[in-house]
């Protein structure tokens, strides 16, 4: 079946083959956050990206093969729900950027913008995007075989920005970071994952980032 992105609450995961690389998406919670399971298809290793809620389903979802490490995107509850579960289940390493670091509900890893995660032996690139939250990051891994993916947490969605409050100092920010880390440093196929809802591209997007900043969130 073609990978579309569609999940929803209780709903079947979606799982997309790369070459070295399965990511699998699923709908957690009631606020339908996205949690993703990455596996490195050369070693098995697994990392996860939010254990936003749903701890059962997400280590069924983990199965055998265990968990090396789990991303938090940022610091906001929805997204850390099953983190403490998780990582008790499995043994992870739990990761987050610094600057959100406080907020979650068990110790934590920092991460910073430039860092590398690994999961086997795939790569991913750790880019902070202030705003949404002071530690907010996107991961991003670029297929050596395809086109790059990029995981955004609530910074992109499909139609705009993430969720700054109104708050025009922190709208610059998140705006600015979006474009200038994102839409200005990756190609038009860049697919991304938001942390809530569909995917989309940033080809997609890129047409509306004048509409976006013009209207203030």
């Amino acid at each position: 079946m073609t990978y579309s992105g569609d999940v929803s609450p209780g709903g079947p995961p979606a799982v997309r083959e790369l070459d070295g690389l399965t990511i699998t998406k699923v709908s957690v919670g009631p606020m339908d956050n996205n949690a993703y399971l990455l596996r490195c298809t050369g070693t098995g290793e697994q990392l996860l990206i939010d254990a936003a809620n749903e701890a059962p389903r997400l280590l069924e979802l983990v199965g055998d093969a265990g968990l090396a490490t789990v991303v938090t995107t940022h610091q906001h509850m929805d997204h850390w729900v099953a983190l403490e579960e998780v990582v008790a289940k499995t043994g992870a390493r739990p990761l987050v950027h610094a600057d959100d670091a406080a907020g979650l509900p068990i110790g934590a890893e920092s991460l910073a913008d430039g860092d590398t995660v690994t999961v086997g032996d795939r790569t991913l690139e750790v880019i902070h995007l202030r705003g949404h939250t002071p530690g907010s990051i996107a991961l991003l891994y670029r297929d050596p075989a395809g086109t790059p993916h990029l995981f955004t947490g609530d910074s992109l969605f499909p139609g705009g920005i993430g969720n700054t409050d109104r708050d025009r100092e922190r709208f610059g920010q998140l705006i600015d970071d979006v474009e200038h880390r994102l839409f200005d440093q990756l190609p038009d196929e860049t697919w991304f994952y938001p942390g809530h809802g569909g995917d989309s591209t940033l080809g997609a997007e890129r047409p509306s980032l004048p509409q976006w900043r013009a209207r203030g969130w």
